[in-house]
């Protein structure tokens, strides 16, 4: 017989579930990996083990839809000189290749597991994570291997930028040819970054169509550094998401409103970058589904704080804290193209994975009323309590 787990007196219960408002004196079962039961605390049905949240919040996992955490090596130095007038360019993620490249596996590996486990404590218990800082066919490769054995999702990101040294036809051509096929038994998606000082618009259309021959699905970065067109790529396309969304016409908002492609929004790397935030409000309002993610890397967006991007959007970007918190649970895992079955990632429901956080606060309104303060009390993956310590 399965254990099963019964958390009870919870003040508030986000589910997700669609057209359910946030519940109070609820409760819910696990059994396994799985929930079995949620209701009201009166009603609750007996449970191997009981546990009291003592009218704490009690939400879903947050699902992170976009990291870059294998890399070694920080930037500090220039984001220092950021922070001092230097405008943010995509060039300086040559300096993350150089490290990487020039680190062991075993460092690699620790330094991804440490990040992953530093998410989890504060209540991630579903992310992705990209290729990217190879770039040469070997080391894409180690890159997709190491993220597959941490990540939930992992994204082949061989068009981050072209090397130092390289032509670009030639390097179009390596991404699309031998290194796609060498990560394929690893990745999930393919995504490229779709950007001045990166790739252009024909150059991203063939990195896609290469993916999507090969059974990937795709994604974007788009719209980061100016107006460009990675958003009508994406949709044109019918890619997962499209990530970044800072600088977006009417027509590109438009546009996402009416396609399945989501719009994903990091707020941690427009602050770390001094970017205009994405227009998450207009994007809402027209129709389009957001998503928010924390982009970790060691160039522009050092953190893996989901807690963090929530408040941010709420007191930054014009979002509810339902919306926010929507938008880092239910919203990243349609990013990633999840269905509400058979795992329902980022929404806690009867039959869908028990993956769930409680709040050391009584409302998920606490999240940004009270910004920058460690709020995770509890999480579970996965069926499993995370130690948090």
């Amino acid at each position: 017989m399965t254990a099963t787990i019964l958390i009870t007196d919870i003040g508030e219960l986000t589910t997700n579930l669609p057209g359910a408002p946030r519940a109070t004196d609820a409760a819910l079962v696990i059994e396994g990996a799985r929930i079995a039961w949620i209701g009201s605390a009166g009603d609750a049905p007996a449970a191997d083990t009981a546990i009291s949240v003592g009218g704490a919040a009690v939400l879903p996992g947050w699902v992170d839809a976009h990291t870059h955490l294998v890399f070694a090596g920080d930037r500090s130095a220039e984001f220092e000189a950021r922070m001092a007038g230097r405008p943010y360019a995509a060039s300086g993620i040559a300096a993350t290749v150089r490290a990487t490249r020039g680190a062991s596996e075993a460092e690699l590996r620790a330094n991804l597991r440490r990040l992953r486990g530093e998410a989890l404590r504060q209540g991630t218990t579903f992310h992705e994570t990209k290729t990217g800082y190879g770039l040469d066919v070997g080391a894409e490769a180690q890159a997709a291997r190491l993220a597959a054995e941490s990540a939930d999702v992992v994204t082949f990101l061989g068009a981050h930028v072209v090397p130092e040294g390289i032509d670009p036809r030639a390097y179009l051509d390596l991404v699309t040819g031998p290194m796609l096929q060498a990560v394929l038994p690893w990745v999930q998606f393919i995504d490229v970054f779709c950007e001045r000082g990166a790739f252009d618009v024909e150059q991203s259309r063939e990195v896609l169509e290469a993916g999507r021959r090969a059974g990937l699905g795709l994604r974007v970065h788009g719209n980061q550094l100016g107006h460009g067109g990675g958003v009508a790529l994406a949709v044109e396309l019918g890619a997962a998401s499209v990530d970044h969304c800072n600088a977006l016409t009417s027509a590109d908002i438009d546009a996402l409103a009416a396609s399945r492609t989501v719009a994903t929004v990091l707020p941690a790397c427009d602050v770390s970058t001094r970017q205009p935030f994405a227009p998450a409000r207009a994007l809402i309002d027209a129709g389009a589904t957001v998503a928010i993610a924390s982009n970790c890397n060691p160039g522009s967006s050092y953190t893996t704080s989901l807690p963090f991007c929530v408040a941010t959007a709420v007191l930054q970007m014009g979002m509810t804290v339902e919306e926010a918190v929507w938008s880092a649970t239910r919203g990243g895992a349609l990013a990633l193209g999840l269905s509400d079955s058979p795992d329902a990632v980022g929404m806690i429901a009867v039959g869908g994975r028990a993956d769930l956080q409680v709040l050391a606060a009584p409302a998920a309104s606490h999240l940004a009323y009270r910004p920058g303060v460690p709020l995770t009390a509890a999480v579970w993956r996965d069926g499993e309590r995370v130690p948090l310590t």
